[in-house]
């Protein structure tokens, strides 16, 4: 870590995988990312791929709605829905509500697979039924038998939030758009967290990361998140300012936030000190 102080602005958990989310309190995190983090999916039955905001043309949608949790299990709420993970007709309600037949599920696929709309056609065509997808497998970093597409642990700070409203034509940028498990509070100035990558994070007393790549943004940004409209320059911004090279094997890449795994588990809450571990 740098000499900027930097500490836990909030913290964020999306029970549901591509659904919103709720802010927390305070954060358990095991190897297997916060607890209760994408602990659900929806599953297209026709294709048997689970459902991501990454293939906007067919689930654009799911940002509309709401997951959050509760003693028996998770609610689900949103324009024209209100049910529970519990409730026996919760797959015909979202299969009606999404018009595709979903099943909600916390088993993932054997083989998982990923598809992601490339950002560049985009920001140049808009979300249309031939915008090109890459199809490949979930990243090595996140565990086995979860709803990860990379890692289990996603944060973003306030300097790169900040970073992104200073260049953004509307002077806009929110944090939610990037759908971060823990947003970092920083006085440091830029895409603070690319110094980040290959180092571990000490949060709070025990908490213990190792961040392992940046984050490479697709058309999710771009999509209304609940109140937050439309907004194409909340990726056409890093695709003209902000492109890095998130892994070996893949070209520059419009980036926001870091991936990270835990390399050893803690308690968290806003306020905690992040700092070299």
């Amino acid at each position: 870590m740098t000499a900027a102080r930097a500490a836990v602005a909030a913290l964020h958990r999306h029970p549901v995988k591509s659904l919103l989310g709720e802010q927390l309190a305070s954060a358990d995190v095991t190897e297997r990312g916060i607890t209760g983090d994408r602990a659900l999916a929806l599953l297209d039955t026709a294709t048997g791929r689970i459902a991501s905001a990454k293939h906007p043309r067919l689930w654009q949608r799911l940002l509309t709605l709401t997951a959050t949790t509760d003693a028996t299990g998770v609610r689900l709420t949103g324009p024209g829905l209100h049910t529970h993970s519990t409730d026996p007709d919760v797959d015909k309600q979202l299969s009606a509500l999404l018009g595709r037949d979903v099943t909600l599920t916390g088993t993932p696929p054997e083989i998982p697979l990923l598809d992601r709309a490339d950002p560049d056609a985009v920001l140049r065509d808009g979300i249309t039924d031939t915008t090109p997808l890459t199809v490949g497998n979930v990243g090595t970093g996140a565990p086995p038998g979860t709803f990860f597409d990379f890692a289990p642990v996603h944060l973003i700070t306030t300097a790169t939030v900040n970073r992104i409203g200073a260049l953004h034509p509307d002077g806009a940028a929110d944090a939610r758009r990037y759908r971060p498990n823990i947003v970092v509070h920083t006085d440091a100035t830029g895409f603070a967290e690319d110094a980040w990558v290959g180092r571990e994070l000490r949060i709070g007393d025990d908490l213990r990361l190792r961040v392992i790549a940046a984050t490479p943004r697709c058309a999710v940004p771009t999509l209304a998140h609940g109140d937050l409209p439309r907004d194409p320059d909340a990726l056409r911004v890093l695709a003209e300012y902000h492109r890095v090279v998130p892994l070996p094997s893949l070209a520059p890449q419009p980036c926001a936030g870091v991936y990270a795994q835990v390399v050893h588990p803690g308690r968290i809450r806003p306020g905690d000190a992040v700092r070299d571990a």
